[in-house]
């Protein structure tokens, strides 16, 4: 019976696709190169031509992958080594630069030790997932927004999992008094959630950790670099990063290059790093990527980053008031760098983010389901020290020019 029976795959993938194209949430890549030394300005290269873009969603949150020093050392750091690691870091893949970067990591979040990842998600899957195998019986507390990666490593740890609603402190508090007193905990969040835009509570949650005997695992992705004294992010901002166990960051987002690392006790790194499959079978960063993020993070830590990430909020609270001003639907929640405009339907903000690119050469990404609930898709735009202020000016205008020819309303719309 077997062998008569022929199945079509090729159909069942024309079928998936089908699906999610009937959603309107299917994902075109615009091909784009960015211009070095002219960040956040792009050539959008298409089949009819080359068009100049501005880049408005970029996660390079200050422009760092553009920045002569860090191309300096990067250039160096290919000269002294050549390309590649060679290898994992247990085989031959550690270098100086490896070493070098995570004494810098460490001592940006005042922690013992820091260990690498290839990106911010394999450091959030791989350590989540592993802590199952050193805290047997570990119940997870998960704030649920958290990122998928955060969402995943949870789910393959094999640990009990328990949701609190999104920033809520007191139905944290109301899981962890309904869990045994014996059990050991975990409380996994994030500092700034970068769909919403919003900050979390830590020092709240830090204190239930202290009250229940938790562990905490802080994801603080879109905060490190652009928030603190020396851009630890909000937690060094808040003076709370002592009392955090284990900090997530990526060297992808407001470093500029790429990469991902945990900071914590040399205890917990050194058991994530004798365990985690994630880290011990995938070959080690670029010594030139480490090179580059070594010369961002140092950068950032400086008065030049502390002028820096001033200037970035300064132009985030700008464009936000001029959204604001034109009665256009920023989303109330974001505190943060991120402002994100509500849309609320998949379709159609593909639509608007096609036409701005198209029409006026303004490049954001619709953000539609899985990264947010349906019905809840939106633009989510990051002005960095760079996008000035005829930039945001030009964006504003566009938006409401795209907007109106959509029949969105504006100020009767808005949901600040």
């Amino acid at each position: 019976m077997g062998a008569n029976f022929c199945m079509n795959y090729e159909n069942a993938f024309e079928a998936a696709i089908a699906g999610i194209k009937k959603e309107g949430r299917y994902r075109v890549f615009a091909n784009l190169r960015r211009e070095q030394g002219n960040f956040p300005h792009a050539k959008w290269l298409t089949d009819t031509g080359v068009k100049d873009v501005v880049v408005w969603c970029s996660n390079d949150y200050l422009g760092q992958g553009q920045n002569p020093l860090v191309l300096e050392a990067m250039h160096e750091a290919l000269e002294d080594v050549g390309a590649g690691a060679g290898g994992t870091r247990n085989i031959s893949g550690t270098t100086n630069y490896h070493v070098e970067l995570e004494r810098e990591l460490a001592g940006l979040h005042e922690k013992e030790s820091a260990l690498l990842f290839t990106s911010g998600y394999v450091a959030n899957d791989a350590t989540l997932a592993t802590l199952s195998r050193i805290l047997p019986g570990c119940i997870v507390y998960s704030d649920a927004s958290n990122h998928a990666s955060m969402i995943e490593g949870i789910r393959r740890s094999g640990c009990e999992k328990r949701v609190f609603r999104h920033n809520d402190v007191a139905h944290l508090r109301a899981l962890l008094e309904n869990s045994p007193a014996s059990a050991p905990k975990l409380i996994a969040f994030e500092s700034v959630y970068s769909m919403d835009g919003d900050i979390s509570p830590i020092k709240e949650i830090l204190d239930l950790a202290d009250e229940f005997d938790a562990l905490t695992y802080l994801d603080e992705v879109h905060a490190v670099g652009l928030y603190g004294e020396h851009g630890g992010g909000v937690a060094q901002r808040e003076g709370l990063m002592a009392r955090v166990d284990i900090i997530e960051g990526t060297l992808g987002k407001a470093f500029g290059i790429m990469g991902g690392y945990i900071a914590a006790s040399s205890k917990i790194i050194d058991a994530i790093r004798s365990v985690a499959p994630g880290f011990i079978f995938t070959t080690s960063l670029a010594p030139v990527l480490a090179a580059g993020a070594i010369a961002s993070i140092k950068l950032l830590k400086s008065e030049k980053g502390r002028e820096l990430r001033m200037v970035h909020q300064r132009q985030a609270q700008y464009l936000k008031d001029a959204f604001v001003a034109a009665g256009l639907p920023v989303m109330e929640t974001s505190t943060s760098h991120i402002v994100p405009l509500m849309i609320g339907d998949a379709a159609l903000c593909k639509a608007i983010s096609d036409e701005l690119l198209i029409e006026f050469g303004i490049y954001v990404q619709p953000i539609n389901y899985p990264t947010v609930p349906r019905g809840t898709e939106r633009l989510r735009f990051t002005p960095s020290p760079l996008h000035n202020n005829e930039l945001c000016d030009d964006l504003v205008e566009s938006v409401k020019a795209v907007l109106q020819k959509s029949n969105i309303g504006f100020a009767a719309n808005s949901i600040r």
